[in-house]
């Protein structure tokens, strides 16, 4: 089954009047007529919690812009300096703290 088929008999069980498009004997071209969207759907109830899981995410910056632009002026300044050990450190922090939910 195509994708435009479900959407075309999904239109025809919403407007039952109205041709689907590409049908032998309808009389109508697919570029002539735009197919209609399907208006059906389901009920959608978000609860408390989550409500609050968005509100607190959208409070929150991602992404501390400050430190951003310090690093771009540094990297353009020629003057940003990666530390390795740093990063290493990090890494095995981060793969023990994996390690250790993993095993729970």
């Amino acid at each position: 089954m195509k994708i435009n088929q479900h959407f075309e008999n999904a239109a025809l069980a919403n407007n039952p009047t109205q041709p689907a498009a590409g049908k032998a004997g309808s009389g109508t071209t697919p570029a002539a007529t735009p197919s209609p969207v399907p208006t059906g759907g389901v009920a959608l109830t978000v609860s408390t919690m989550a409500r609050s899981l968005g509100a607190a995410s959208r409070d929150q910056a991602a992404v501390d812009m400050s430190k951003v632009n310090a690093m771009r002026a540094a990297i353009a300044q020629g003057s940003f300096v990666v530390n390795p050990e740093a990063i290493a450190d990090q890494l095995l922090v981060n793969a023990q703290e994996m390690l250790k939910s993993s095993r729970h």
